[in-house]
């Protein structure tokens, strides 16, 4: 909508409150009280037909006939027709609902009934202006598709496009499930800082801001694991938390700078463990939300049902790309990511060469839910390492629909390691790798006290809910995601 055309709008907008005000309405009402939504009306009609119900919601539409008038109204359950004569609610007030406009909120009380033409209703007796709306709802309400907008402007997209309610609404209840899951298995939910004087648990660009009254710079945080862990040490057994993190990096359609994690953590388990609850809390949220293990992602039937396929690492590479890392050395992985396209870095290790064949040839292919296991060491600086196989960790991701979806590690729980493996990350920090891990002395001297051994779990809670609506950018699931600066 141009400007000019918008500014019109909301004049004559401004226009009918003013008249509306000279007639002794604020435009701006009380509370409404209501005993139905709209998509109860709906729902319950052989019930509800015959009675009274009072409704609050927006006005969509409005057909006008003679001395009747039709409209629309539509609240967070749905939308039903109401139905208006000048004989039921008198000539003034009849006028003064032909001043609405569209997008007003508004309160209705009447008699459930089905037209001629079979569509329920509410013949309304009374009603009342609730909030007028200033501004036009876009293209006839129903019509709101830039992108830009819709993620700018949420509410406004929330108003005019109900399967976008409807996608917050399961998220809403994915969440609750999730919570139903592990407190019925005894863990502990827990809230550790956001603001952090180490960025630890990840490798990732924090964002940092500054504390006044302490005189120092804080971070956002990008993991919650390390605060956590300090908790096991501490003597709980079974934690987790369901919180924002924050990531200083760029869009893409399965990245956001802020986001939310729930990682976990158990005493005397490993990845194993780990693998058998993740498959099973998903399945189950699954069934318990979309009322089956099996669903459809971009016209893609996934089962989720346990148990997962499993593959190591070095197998999955080998099944996709043909390069077989366990027979090949630094100098053979240089030369076969050349010949694959891979692009590495110079310097890099054979395990982080291998990471990178695994993240840019064979990702994009696990649709059907998969782990993969045993990392290199070099991109997994938390995790155990493997007892005869010191090259590789105690390490698997799960990826549904080529989206990675949980990480979880057999915990490094010697302080020793710990400090050696911090090390390397502080020396690649100091070499120019902004996302290196810094030096945590508070973590080891945790670690020192002694930690149990533990398994952890991290999931992204906005890509399970990418899956489980069918939505293909993670900005589609999360209500208001960071934009850029409007124009």
């Amino acid at each position: 909508m141009e400007r000019q055309d918008l500014n019109t709008f909301i004049r004559q907008r401004m226009e009918n409150l003013n008249w509306l005000r000279e007639k002794g309405y604020s435009g701006y009402g009380d509370k409404y009280p209501t005993t139905h939504g709209a998509g109860q009306v709906q729902d319950n009609f052989a019930q509800l037909e015959g009675q009274e119900v009072s409704l609050s919601g927006r006005l969509l539409s409005r057909r006008e006939h003679g001395k009747a008038m039709f409209g629309d109204i539509s609240d967070q359950t749905g939308t039903v027709q109401l139905y208006l004569r000048v004989n039921s609610v008198g000539e003034d007030n009849f006028s003064i609902f032909q001043s609405l406009d569209i997008g007003d909120l508004i309160g209705i009380t009447g008699e459930v009934f089905k037209t001629r033409r079979g569509e329920i209703t509410v013949n309304v007796s009374s009603f009342s202006l609730l909030a007028k709306s200033l501004r036009p709802l876009p293209e006839k309400w129903h019509g709101l598709k830039d992108v830009d907008l819709r993620y700018r402007q949420r509410y406004l997209d929330l108003i005019v496009n109900p399967e976008v309610r409807d996608i917050f609404a399961r998220r809403s209840k994915i969440i609750a499930a999730i919570r139903r899951f592990l407190d019925s298995r005894e863990f502990l939910e827990v809230e550790t800082p956001i603001l952090q004087p180490i960025p630890g648990g990840g490798n990732a660009r924090p964002f940092i801001t500054h504390h006044i009254t302490l005189g120092r710079d804080l971070y956002l945080r990008i993991a919650l694991e390390l605060y956590l862990k300090k908790l096991i040490v501490g003597g709980f057994e079974r934690v987790y938390e369901i919180g924002r993190n924050f990531r200083n990096e760029g869009f893409s359609h399965k990245h956001s700078p802020e986001f939310t994690m729930l990682e976990l953590y158990q005493v005397n388990t490993d990845y194993e463990d780990m693998m058998e609850l993740t498959e099973n809390m998903i399945s189950l949220v699954a069934r318990e939300v979309l009322g089956s293990e099996i669903i459809e992602y971009q016209n893609i039937n996934i089962n989720l049902t346990p148990p997962w396929k499993r593959m190591t690492m070095v197998e999955a590479v080998r099944e996709f790309t043909g390069v077989d890392f366990s027979e090949v050395d630094l100098e053979e992985a240089v030369d076969f990511a050349e010949e694959k396209g891979v692009k590495i870095k110079p310097g890099m290790s054979w395990g982080e060469i291998l990471n990178e064949f695994f993240e840019q040839k064979v990702e994009e292919n696990l649709i059907q839910p998969t782990f993969i296991m045993d990392y290199p060491v070099e991109v997994s600086p938390l995790a155990r390492k493997i007892d005869n196989q010191p090259g590789f960790t105690y390490r698997f991701e799960g990826f549904i629909a080529g989206l990675e979806v949980a990480n979880a590690f057999t915990e490094l729980n010697d302080p020793l390691d710990q400090r050696e493996r911090f090390a390397r990350q502080v020396a690649q920090r100091e070499a120019g790798d902004e996302e290196a891990h810094m030096m945590d002395e508070d973590f080891i001297r945790a670690l020192e006290y002694g930690m149990p051994p533990t398994g952890g779990l991290g999931i992204g809670i906005d890509r399970i809910i990418m899956v489980m609506t069918d939505s293909k950018n993670i900005r589609e699931v999360i209500l208001f995601p960071p934009m850029r600066p409007e124009e």
